[in-house]
């Protein structure tokens, strides 16, 4: 980082690392000489008297850098401000990044990279299912730790994994009770890019839709990741007239999914979507114009005003630009570093077991979506928002839920 760059940074990062101070998330007097690393790091990680490694994992190349990219930014913002603070137990981080190139084997290989050559203490990483479900064997073969940051369809629980994104039940199910009491929506087309998460996903919408909601599902369709031509499914959702579309489009192929649907006259003023893969980051390449009025289910949009969001905001936008923006995903990926920080402090450790058992019960009251809770589970308590979409890329929160405590596997939907 440039001189001029660092300045700016700790300028704009200093109020969230007060705040952060404030609460006990951090510590200034964990000096290094009071944890001896003999004692520390027992089980041979890459622990010195100096520094922690951590992996970052994340898809900087091919479809779903779209996506990735900032969570690789939020978890690098994150980082920097914890050494500017000392770091974790005295030893500032030093990352080792890894590109999963969008290819769900090379996560597999780069995680036993980082896990069994760099032995890196945890790793930031994943987006999809796909790169999830890949990677995962790996961390529990070699007792590694992941924390993963996207929303998912649940059904997973892992020793090895922090979900700080919500599970189905926080998202899925009471994003489609919103929209059927909103809309009054008695007809659903499901749409998806053609991979583990959006096919769980509709499963686990169709059931709630048919069982719970009483609706009907019109339509159901997958299109191949990566995918750029939907003038046939558009076709048949003209043909089927659904009160919602429900939409699980990931990565590149929203671009053309977006931009195609407003051109056949599909826009917020003739037709409803709600989709659940739709962040800023997303926007930023669709055009906010291609979907204006149409809505997401997230747990975090940029434009909330409490102190810690504008605080991070602000350090965001110093850090990457004032033209970056921060998605759901995003959001929880920064929680990442810090979660795992306060897991470390807690256990007075980075040995993996501990760091593990020391976790769940801990509060982040300053997460820049709201103040969370790390459960037994290892998902997060959190609440549902639904933003609507503005043609400036920035999306007005119209709903937001009480907290919801984390379910991955809710009886009925399995």
């Amino acid at each position: 980082m440039s001189t001029f760059n660092r300045r700016s940074f700790m300028k704009a990062s200093g109020a969230l690392v007060g705040a952060l101070l404030a609460v006990g998330v951090i510590s200034t007097h964990a000096l290094a000489a009071d944890f001896p690393t003999a004692k520390v790091n027992t089980t041979g990680l890459a622990v010195t008297d100096t520094t922690v490694k951590v992996g970052i994992l994340h898809s900087a190349t091919g479809t779903m850098a779209i996506s990735e990219t900032g969570s690789i930014q939020a978890e690098k913002l994150a980082i920097e401000q914890i050494n500017a603070m000392g770091g974790i137990l005295g030893r500032k981080i030093e990352v080792i990044q890894e590109d999963g190139a969008s290819d769900w084997p090379t996560f597999a290989e780069k995680s036993k990279k980082l896990l069994v050559k760099d032995k890196v203490a945890a790793v930031m990483g994943c987006w999809t299912s796909a790169s999830r479900k890949a990677a995962l064997p790996v961390f529990e073969k070699e007792n590694g730790l992941l924390f993963y940051p996207t929303f998912y369809e649940g059904l997973e629980q892992s020793k090895n994994v922090f979900y700080t994104g919500q599970e189905a039940t926080q998202q899925i199910l009471a994003g489609l009770d919103w929209i059927a009491k909103e809309k009054k929506a008695k007809t659903f087309y499901l749409i998806g890019s053609d991979y583990i998460w959006p096919r769980t996903s509709m499963k686990i919408a169709r059931k709630h839709i048919e069982r719970n909601l009483k609706g009907t599902v019109v339509g159901e369709e997958y299109i191949a990741l990566g995918d750029t031509q939907f003038g046939s499914v558009i076709n048949k959702i003209k043909l089927k007239k659904p009160d919602v579309i429900y939409a699980a489009v990931v990565g590149g192929s929203n671009v053309a999914w977006f931009k195609q649907l407003n051109a056949a006259g599909l826009n917020s003023a003739k037709q409803t979507m709600l989709t659940i893969s739709v962040t800023e980051d997303e926007v930023l390449g669709i055009g906010g114009e291609n979907l204006a009025g149409f809505y997401s289910a997230m747990k975090y949009f940029q434009s909330q005003t409490n102190p810690e969001n504008v605080k991070f905001v602000e350090a965001f936008k110093k850090r990457w630009g004032k033209d970056a923006v921060i998605g759901d995903v995003t959001q929880a990926a920064y929680l990442g570093p810090w979660l795992y920080k306060a897991a470390v402090e807690r256990a007075g450790s980075f040995d993996v077991d501990k760091v593990q058992a020391a976790l769940p019960g801990y509060v982040f009251k300053d997460a820049p979506e709201g103040p969370v809770t790390v459960e037994a589970n290892h998902h997060l308590t959190t609440k549902l928002r639904v933003g609507k979409w503005r043609k400036d890329g920035q999306a007005d929160v119209v709903y937001t839920s009480d907290y919801i405590k984390p379910d991955p596997f809710p009886k009925g939907y399995q």
